[in-house]
C-alpha cells in the first residue's frame, strides 16, 4: 500500500524542513498558488471524497463549501490539536513524525477559504508536538510558505499555536472557539453554525489534524488517486488507527479504508496477547459502542462501521481479551466523561454521574434487574443534551446492554463480577 501520512517512523528524528521539500513538500501549495483558484482547490478536494478524521466524518469540502464567499469582515480556520478521546493518539504520533504536512494542509485550506488568521489549537500535553509545530511555522515563514504575499501570489496568511487549557470539552468545535476567546469552555448554541458566525463572530472552519494533513498529497496526485487508496469503492484513502489494550503491538499504523477489523487484529495489531482470545473492542475511541467476534469482517471505514451499529470515529481500536469485565470498562469510560462534563446542561451535567453511579452498584454487586432498564432509559434520554459529550458517553453503555445483558445480568444475580472473581 502506499502510504501518504506515515512512510516511516523516527520518533527520535522527526522530518527536517529539508527532508520535507525534497520529498515534494510545498509542491502542492505551490501549484494551488500558481494554477488553481481557491473554488478549484476546494472541488479537488470535494471530489477526492476526503471525510473529517476527527470523529465525525462529514465530508471536507462540502464543509468548507458552507462558507458565504460574500459575508464582509475576517474569517478563520482553526486546526483541532485537542486529541483528548481516550485510546485516540494519532494526531499527536503524526505531529511528532512529520508536522509540514499538517503546516502545508492548514495552508491550503486557508487558501481556499480566503482566510489571513489561522489557529492551530493543541491539547497542553503535547509538549513535543507543540514545539515541532512552533519551529516548522517559523521555518515555512523563513521559506516565504507563510507570511505577506505568499510566494508573490498576494494571499497572506498568519498561523497562531495556541496550548489549550486541557479539558475534554475544548475539542468539540464552539467550546474550542470560547476558549480561544479566552471565555469559559461551554458549548454555543447552533444555529448560527460556524460556518456563518464563529470565532468572534466570523465565519469558521474547524478541521482535524489528520484531515489537513491529507490535503497536500490530494492536490498534488489528484481526487481519482486518493480515492484508489481505499480497499472498498465506498471509501477514500487511507486512515490512521490507533491499537491499545490487550494486542500485541499497541502502535499507530496507516491503513487503507475499509481494511477489515480481522485484518487490522491479526496483522498490524500482532493479534491478542499469548493465550488470550478476542472478546470486544470499541472501534473508533471511547465514545463509540462495543464490536465483538461477529463484526471481525466489517470494513472499517464509516458508513460500514455505522450500518454495523457503531461509529469509526478517530480510528482509535481499544481491544479486550476474555478476562475483561465489560460492565467495568463501561464504568471506567463512563467515569471519564462523567468528569470532564463542562456542566452546562442538565442531561449531561446530572445524568452522567448518575449512569456512573448505577454501573458501580451493579459491578459491586449491588445492583437490581430494574437497573438495566434504566441504563437503556439513559441511552435514550441523554441524547438530548446541548453538545455530543453525552450521546458519545453513552455510546459503550449501548454497546454493553446490546452485547453484553447477559453478563450484566449475571453481576446483578451472583450479586458479584463473574468475570473477575
Amino acid at each position: 500500500m502506499e502510504r501518504i501520512l506515515l512512510p516511516e517512523i523516527r520518533p527520535a528524528a522527526p522530518v527536517s524542513f529539508a527532508d520535507y521539500c525534497a520529498a515534494e513538500g510545498f509542491a502542492a501549495l505551490k501549484r494551488a498558488l500558481r494554477e488553481l483558484s481557491p473554488l478549484e482547490v476546494q472541488q479537488i478536494v470535494i471530489d477526492s471524497g476526503l471525510r473529517g478524521r476527527g470523529g465525525a466524518g462529514f465530508p471536507t469540502g462540502k464543509k468548507w463549501s458552507f462558507v458565504p464567499r460574500d459575508l464582509p469582515g475576517p474569517r478563520y480556520l482553526i486546526c483541532n490539536s485537542d486529541e483528548m478521546e481516550p485510546g485516540t493518539y494519532k494526531d499527536r504520533v503524526l505531529l511528532e513524525h512529520n508536522p509540514w504536512l499538517l503546516v502545508e494542509g492548514l495552508i491550503l485550506a486557508a487558501y481556499v477559504l480566503s482566510v489571513n488568521h489561522a489557529f492551530i489549537f493543541i491539547r497542553r500535553g503535547y509538549e513535543t508536538p507543540a514545539e515541532n509545530l512552533r519551529r516548522a511555522l517559523a521555518e515555512a515563514e523563513r521559506a516565504g510558505f507563510l507570511g505577506e504575499n505568499i510566494l508573490g501570489s498576494g494571499f497572506s496568511l498568519k498561523i497562531d499555536l495556541h496550548v489549550s487549557a486541557g479539558r475534554y470539552i475544548c475539542g468539540e468545535e464552539t467550546a474550542l472557539m470560547n476558549a480561544l476567546e479566552g471565555k469559559r469552555a461551554n458549548p454555543r448554541s447552533k444555529p448560527p453554525f460556524p460556518a456563518i458566525k464563529g470565532l468572534w463572530g466570523g465565519p469558521t472552519v474547524v478541521n482535524n489534524v489528520e484531515t489537513l494533513s491529507n490535503i497536500p498529497a490530494i492536490i498534488r496526485k489528484g481526487p481519482e488517486w486518493f480515492r484508489g487508496l481505499a480497499a472498498i469503492p465506498e471509501a477514500a484513502g487511507n486512515k490512521l488507527f490507533c491499537f491499545s489494550g490487550q494486542v500485541r503491538k499497541r502502535i499507530c499504523v496507516e491503513l487503507p479504508l475499509g481494511t477489515t477489523l480481522g485484518e487490522m487484529l491479526e496483522g498490524p495489531a500482532g493479534g491478542m496477547e499469548p493465550g488470550r482470545t478476542f472478546k470486544a473492542c470499541i472501534p473508533g475511541g471511547a465514545s463509540t459502542s462495543f464490536f465483538t467476534p461477529r463484526h471481525l469482517s466489517v470494513p472499517m471505514e464509516f458508513d460500514s462501521v455505522a450500518k454495523a451499529g457503531s461509529r469509526l470515529g478517530t480510528g482509535a481500536v481499544i481491544f479486550f481479551d476474555e478476562r475483561t469485565c465489560m460492565v467495568a470498562a463501561t464504568l471506567n469510560l463512563v467515569s471519564f466523561y462523567a468528569r470532564e462534563s463542562c456542566g452546562w446542561c442538565t442531561p449531561c451535567r446530572e445524568g452522567l454521574p448518575f449512569v456512573r453511579e448505577v454501573l458501580t452498584r451493579i459491578e459491586q454487586g449491588r445492583g437490581e434487574p430494574e437497573d438495566i432498564e434504566i441504563l437503556r432509559e439513559h441511552v435514550k434520554f441523554l441524547s438530548f443534551s446541548f453538545c455530543p459529550l453525552a450521546p458519545g458517553a453513552m455510546g459503550p453503555v449501548d454497546g454493553l446492554l446490546r452485547h453484553f445483558e447477559e453478563e450484566i445480568r449475571e453481576h446483578i444475580v451472583k450479586r458479584r463480577c463473574p468475570v473477575r472473581n
